[in-house]
């Protein structure tokens, strides 16, 4: 039996998954989920958190529907902790996605950021757009 792909997520990602469920990016949030599983850190899920937090989503989505998808996230995902820390993104911000990756033995990173995708393949962990994700 295959054992599941662990992946992770960008912030952009899982905020698509939320409020666009039918995005390209939703759907792939929600096929990793399904048939992987999820790895996030402390600085990954602080981050989403912050983000989520914003008033702008209002408009869109409760907050309290907001922190109910951080808890479901939380209860599904792997929480991995950071021992070995990376500095190798041009975008310092998205190291930390890197840093999950690397100590969570990563299959591969779902993110539509530039500054990530221009690292694929790294360290052996594939760095996809969720369409290409989607296709494989």
């Amino acid at each position: 039996m295959r054992e599941r792909e662990r992946i992770v997520a960008d912030t952009n990602c899982l905020v698509s998954r939320l409020l666009l469920p039918s995005s390209v990016p939703g759907d792939a949030v929600r096929t990793a989920a399904d048939s992987g599983l999820l790895l996030v850190s402390e600085a990954t899920m602080n981050e989403l958190a912050d983000v989520l937090a914003r008033a702008k989503f209002d408009r869109y989505i409760n907050l309290a529907d907001r922190q109910q998808f951080l808890r479901l996230l939380g209860r599904v995902a792997e929480f991995v902790p950071v021992v070995y820390p990376v500095r190798e993104c041009r975008d310092p911000k998205d190291d930390k996605f890197l840093e999950v990756a690397l100590n969570g033995n990563a299959d591969l990173i779902l993110t539509g950021d530039t500054d990530l995708l221009a690292l694929h393949p790294w360290r052996g962990i594939a760095i996809l757009l969720p369409a290409k994700y989607l296709k494989r």
